[in-house]
């Protein structure tokens, strides 16, 4: 009799097991660029259960150079991407209808990192220079900034000639490009990981230069959003992934750590990652998850105003909600 009740308890709780997982509505989140601390608030979610205590069972899909997530969006290849308002608006503006639905990050950590012996001391000394520039979207902040400057990207004398840069910091080290594009977070830390003294370099943040634009931000399709469940899918996925950023900011160090134990590629070191933890924090510090509207208006500004050649060509209608938001913050 003992062990038929054991045997009936034992077939319950698999029962339960199995309708739990069964349960779990599945998400799929693709990412940006490869594992690291840029997403810590995303595998902080998911280790300590924040998803799980939602009802979500969520896949984070590593990017990476050749990855450009508005097409994994587009061809059904996840849920939700993080991706950049400047390509984010791009994109919706040739066809594909990206609406972002959160901002973890408040601010921007984009800048260009010179060499001291290049001779720049200023925007205007770019000129004549070459200029390393990540592409896949990432190169509408660097085109915008460019326009308001007024300085052509065709090379020549009075432009600047455009070297397209992999994932790594080598065209500065090597001496092939007088500046690169760096994060705080990441690329800038590289270089000084391999020997260069802050001193011996001359950095420009666009956030100082008045032409900060959105990074990291939420984005999912139009249509999408008028499927009731998709949307309540979303909440939970928004709410889950705040408490993970917010965890992230008070734990750095943890956070560094569990982001660490989801590289499978085990390419990142743990100094670099929780100095990249360190900096993040800093970008997503104030944010609720809820898009400002002020922030959106500059970003949208900004690349209007590039001259004959903007990033985008008109007001966008559209391209964000914060129904999404509104309903995660109560």
């Amino acid at each position: 009799m003992r062990n038929r009740l054991a045997s009936m308890l034992l077939a319950g709780a698999t029962l339960m097991t199995a309708f739990g997982a069964q349960a779990a509505e599945k998400v799929t989140l693709q990412l940006k660029w490869v594992t690291q601390a840029q997403f810590a608030g995303y595998y902080v979610a998911k280790d300590k259960g924040f998803y799980e205590a939602e009802g979500l069972d969520v896949d984070i899909k590593p990017g990476g150079p050749d990855i450009a997530p508005a097409q994994v969006l587009a061809g059904g290849g996840a849920d939700v991407v993080v991706d950049w308002l400047p390509s984010a608006l791009a994109t919706r503006e040739k066809g594909v209808p990206l609406v972002n639905i959160a901002q973890p990050f408040k601010t921007s950590g984009m800048m260009l990192t010179c060499l001291k012996e290049s001779g720049i001391k200023k925007p205007e000394d770019f000129k004549g220079k070459t200029l390393g520039v990540w592409f896949f979207g990432n190169e509408y902040p660097f085109l915008s900034w460019m326009a308001h400057l007024k300085i052509p990207t065709t090379g020549g004398a009075d432009g600047v000639t455009v070297l397209k840069q992999g994932f790594n910091v080598d065209p500065l080290l090597q001496k092939q490009a007088a500046c690169i594009s760096t994060m705080t977070y990441n690329e800038y830390l590289q270089v000084l990981e391999a020997g260069v003294k802050a001193s011996d370099l001359v950095t420009f943040k666009y956030e100082d230069e008045g032409v900060a634009t959105l990074e990291d931000g939420l984005y999912v399709l139009e249509d999408k959003l008028k499927d009731a469940k998709f949307k309540e899918n979303m909440v939970k996925f928004v709410r889950a992934s705040m408490k993970g950023w917010k965890w992230a900011e008070e734990n750095p160090a943890d956070a560094a750590d569990i982001v660490l134990e989801n590289d499978a590629s085990g390419a990142q070191t743990e100094a670099h990652q929780k100095g990249m933890m360190t900096e993040v924090a800093k970008l997503t510090a104030g944010s609720t998850g809820a898009l400002d509207k002020a922030d959106y208006d500059r970003t949208v500004k900004t690349l209007l105003g590039g001259g004959s050649d903007p990033v985008i060509t008109k007001e966008p209608k559209g391209a964000f909600t914060t129904e999404i938001t509104d309903a995660a913050l109560k």
